[in-house]
């Protein structure tokens, strides 16, 4: 397909309307084929479409998702965005809809912090070091409402948890169930569930953290009792044809024979999978203060997406200080993972594709808007 054709296409469809919350009018060029697709015959790995469910990407590349919280007292922070009450619904779909109107898919990654509730943002924090980290309630926080698996805090410097009741765990899944349903509304096409870096679920399956007796705690299959109910939960709601991903921290990075570890990460894979998880986006660590993580090796997190894909048979994405195209392209042609997570580094260069695709010899479709630039370079 030529410039002109995909001038042409771009040009004859767009995405008209009126805000109903602003009542302001608004027009999007639609992007036909995808920004981000790849005009080049035979593309690298990291410009190959995906198709899971009924969800095709256009590449491989992942913005790295942020928390969206399923509760007011599942927010980090005070200032964490929230899918609580339908009235999320409406500003989350004007976000879809212009995600849409690019080609892009969007999805959205739901959470809960548990014990790590109610702290300072970083971007408050660093400016403001005289403030404590945990956000008392003159400042809008919540600190006598933070809970977790066992009333253990994370630090002197974080709350310590009410322990969780049995009906208040109930109520959790429930409430992680009409996120997916306002989820749903919204449009989003991928929903990710946060069970990773010390949040509430991961909280439950460390021994580390969930010192509980009842059927919530002990044995391997009672601390992940409480994610599979609520991976079964989203999955009856959130539509076949739409993919489901889990973010885990694959291991605890702590030298302790009861820490969580990449073996009991691939195994719990294997079970999420019946379940009707396609994919586990391998992060790491978090949940303790006392971590030893080996960062100084940029691509320290890639081994754990690797042996979850090849020893639970799933689909896994690579996370983690992933800067470079060939660094990303690499993970893929070696199959190591199916997806690359990227998030700082589109921090530092929102359009990173486009750079990479340039760094790889890869053509691909540029937005409809910058087509006068003719042979783009950045």
């Amino acid at each position: 397909m030529s410039r002109q054709e995909l001038k042409v296409n771009g040009a004859i469809s767009a995405v008209k309307g009126i805000d109903a919350e602003t009542s302001k009018s608004f027009f999007h060029p639609i992007q036909n084929p995808a920004t981000g697709t790849a005009i080049s015959e035979n593309p690298p790995p990291l410009f190959q479409p995906l198709t899971i469910r009924g969800v095709r990407f256009a590449n491989r590349v992942v913005v790295s998702p942020m928390s969206t919280a399923v509760l007011p007292n599942g927010r980090i922070s005070p200032e964490d965005s929230g899918i609580w009450d339908d009235k999320h619904v409406g500003p989350l779909k004007r976000i879809v809809d212009f995600a849409h109107s690019q080609g892009a898919k969007i999805g959205i990654q739901i959470a809960h912090a548990g014990r790590k509730a109610s702290t300072r943002s970083p971007f408050i924090a660093e400016q403001n070091p005289q403030l404590s980290l945990l956000v008392p309630k003159e400042d809008n926080g919540w600190p006598d409402n933070v809970v977790g698996p066992s009333p253990i805090p994370w630090d002197s410097k974080h709350a310590t948890p009410d322990q969780l009741s049995i009906d208040e765990i109930h109520e959790i899944i429930d409430a992680f169930g009409k996120a997916a349903e306002r989820a749903l509304k919204a449009g989003f096409d991928v929903l990710e569930l946060h069970f990773a870096h010390g949040y509430l679920l991961t909280e439950f399956f460390s021994p580390l953290s969930n010192q509980r007796t009842d059927q919530y705690g002990g044995s391997f299959e009672n601390r992940i009792r409480f994610g599979l109910e609520i991976i079964e939960r989203v999955r009856t709601i959130w539509p076949a044809d739409r993919p489901l991903f889990i973010r885990v921290s694959a291991t605890e990075w702590v030298d302790d024979e009861k820490s969580w570890k990449i073996d009991q990460t691939v195994e719990f894979a294997k079970i999420v999978k019946e379940l009707g998880v396609d994919l586990i986006d391998c992060s790491s660590g978090g949940n303790v203060n006392y971590q030893h993580i080996p960062a100084a090796n940029p691509l320290y997190q890639v081994p754990f997406a690797e042996q979850v894909r090849k020893e639970a048979n799933i689909k896994t994405s690579a996370v983690g200080k992933i800067t470079e195209a060939h660094q990303a392209n690499e993970i893929l042609e070696r199959k190591q993972a199916d997806l690359v997570v990227i998030g700082r580094a589109f921090l530092n260069n929102a359009g990173w594709v486009q750079k990479a695709a340039q760094e790889l010899g890869v053509e691909i479709v540029w937005p409809i808007q910058y087509h006068r630039r003719g042979k783009y370079r950045l």
